[in-house]
């Protein structure tokens, strides 16, 4: 059976770096660190005071009042950043709903409501009472759901939880089912807003978090000597992919092609990610083999590249593994030292920067590298400090999480 070719013809996101794809790719670009005290609660007393918050949200620019009471800020995020690559796919009344479908991701779902529902029931009273809207604002499903009853599309639908593998592996669903012909059209991605007291105690619980309170803007700084862990936070990344017979005939504008994906498993601990990366390298290699592409095609590689002190140099090891001698050529960065971890929706805002690098020839930068860590070899493209202006014919991102999930996609630009 011959695989159907899949291209992306919408994009959208709501993050740290901005409101909409423009803003995200202009911060992105400029290498603006988007770290900063937490507003959403009061974190005074906490350990980890900061994170990479969506900056002025107000969810009244989007929803009425009667509409948001259905969304958990992480659905929200989902639907909003859905909106923005449907219109800008300008996916209109001539395509069939029946063949268009949803794939979302969230590592922790509506965590904010399970929360502050728990904490009224705690209040004690003679009648316990929860509200009507508690189980389908938090269970991780609905944005995928509201994505397909905004829109009316009634093909494959469901949302992926991988931890922050996630958005990864519900690109690689959406790519599949259109490749097999369950579908023509698929809206892709992953949500996430983790960014209350659950959220930040609990990773900063298990020592995950940077402790930089009195400088959060340089606290997410990938393969520098002295990082501390990673920097929480929230946000959602979404793209239209369509089967690309059906993307010419409708004259969609195409932004680039994804042509593979793989999937593994560390199976060696909880939380920490194998030393030698052997898991990361079984699912290079199967994105790679899945494109039917070789490591010298790929010219940018957005590294997972949290700045936990295991996990940066696991994923060298493993790039070193699968490329060799061709990883010296190939530009190289972590944008999470500019936005920092999004969890279930990080894949998601890390193929836009994919997609940034091959559409307009930008490499974003990796900030914040002060000391770069004496085990990384100094000759690799880390892409410090400034975007750099080269042509990219493909680009592969990386997203590990725990329990060890692995996942990989690879976009070629559609000119090679």
């Amino acid at each position: 059976m011959e695989l159907r070719r899949v291209v992306v013809t919408g994009i959208g996101t709501i993050n740290p770096l901005g409101h909409n794809v423009e803003e995200y790719f202009q911060n992105l670009e400029a290498g603006v660190s988007s770290a900063a005290p937490i507003t959403n609660f009061d974190a005074s007393k906490f350990k980890v005071r900061f994170a990479c918050e969506v900056k002025n949200y107000d969810w009244s620019r989007y929803f009425d009042r009667r509409e948001v009471r259905k969304y958990d800020r992480f659905a929200q995020f989902a639907v909003i950043a859905a909106t923005e690559a449907v219109d800008d796919a300008n996916l209109g009344d001539d395509v069939n709903r029946r063949r268009c479908g949803v794939v979302f991701s969230s590592g922790v779902g509506g965590i904010e409501t399970y929360f502050n529902e728990c904490m009224d029931y705690a209040k004690g009273g003679e009648l316990p009472r929860f509200s009507p809207f508690f189980v389908p604002r938090m269970i991780a499903d609905l944005s995928a759901g509201h994505i397909a009853m905004k829109y009316g599309f009634m093909g494959p639908n469901y949302t992926v939880t991988s931890a922050c593998a996630s958005s990864n592996h519900a690109i690689i669903d959406a790519l599949n089912l259109i490749r097999l012909g369950k579908a023509d059209v698929m809206i892709t991605g992953g949500a996430e807003a983790p960014v209350m007291q659950a959220g930040v105690g609990g990773f900063s619980s298990m020592q995950a978090l940077s402790t930089r309170n009195d400088d959060p803007e340089h606290a997410s700084r990938p393969f520098d000597r002295d990082r501390d862990g990673f920097v929480i936070g929230e946000g959602a990344g979404a793209l239209v992919l369509e089967e690309y017979e059906h993307a010419v005939k409708r004259g969609a504008k195409i932004y680039c092609e994804v042509v593979g994906g793989g999937m593994s498993a560390d199976a060696y601990h909880m939380t920490a990610p194998h030393p030698e990366g052997e898991g990361a390298i079984l699912s290079m290699e199967e994105a790679l083999s899945d494109a039917q592409m070789q490591p010298s095609d790929i010219d940018y590689i957005n590294v997972h590249g949290t700045s936990t002190p295991l996990g940066d140099i696991a994923e060298l090891k493993a790039l070193e593994a699968v490329f060799g001698r061709d990883l010296k050529r190939i530009s190289i960065s972590s944008t999470k030292s500019m936005t920092g971890h999004l969890l279930g929706a990080t894949a998601a805002i890390e193929a836009l920067a994919c997609i940034m690098a091959i559409t307009r020839g930008v490499i974003p930068p990796t900030i914040n590298v002060q000391n770069l860590d004496p085990e990384i070899d100094p000759e690799l493209d880390l892409t410090l400090g400034v975007a750099r202006r080269r042509k990219v014919r493909a680009a592969l991102s990386n997203t590990f999480g725990f329990g060890g999930h692995n996942s990989t996609v690879i976009f070629r630009s559609l000119a090679e």
